[in-house]
């Protein structure tokens, strides 16, 4: 479904991260997405769970800035 992928802009929007940020977590499989052409999108899921995660951690240099 159309509404469980993400652009890495929107992406971007939803988390703070800057779309390269979001592009190296998911090269380093981080979070879960796909390729199509040049473009990512990524999994809403992962995304959320990847920030679900970061909220947990006490340590101040893992969130967006």
């Amino acid at each position: 479904m159309a509404e469980d992928w993400l652009t890495t802009q929107q992406a971007a929007d939803l988390s703070g991260y800057h779309p390269n940020h979001l592009r190296r977590l998911l090269r380093a499989h981080e979070i879960k997405g796909r390729k199509w052409g040049q473009a990512w999108q990524i999994e809403k899921q992962s995304l959320k769970d990847y920030l679900d995660k970061a909220g947990k951690i006490d340590d101040k240099r893992w969130g967006p800035k």
